[in-house]
């Protein structure tokens, strides 16, 4: 994900801007895997491979996410580690 996009990316549940950014792996701006985070709902949505994953919540793979939380729970914050919706470890 191209760092730019942080200027039109919202949260698709409540529409809140801006989200913040975790980064785990980056590279001349672009993030190949991270997290953004919503301060409002307090959902977070994993950048896997560049991709930002922002689906709704009835479509979100949570096999695949709490996956990705588990991998990397020692390189993102505690409120996506623990406390996070629509899921945590």
């Amino acid at each position: 994900m191209n760092k730019t996009m942080m200027d039109i990316l919202a949260c698709p549940i409540d529409k809140n801007h801006p989200l913040e950014l975790f980064e785990i792996k980056e590279k001349d701006s672009i993030v190949y895997e991270g997290a953004l985070f919503c301060s409002k709902c307090s959902r977070f949505y994993p950048i896997i491979e560049e991709i930002p994953i922002m689906l709704p919540d009835e479509l979100r793979d949570k096999k695949q996410e709490i996956e990705f939380l588990k991998t990397n729970k020692d390189k993102l914050p505690e409120k996506i580690i623990t406390k996070a919706n629509p899921w945590h470890l």
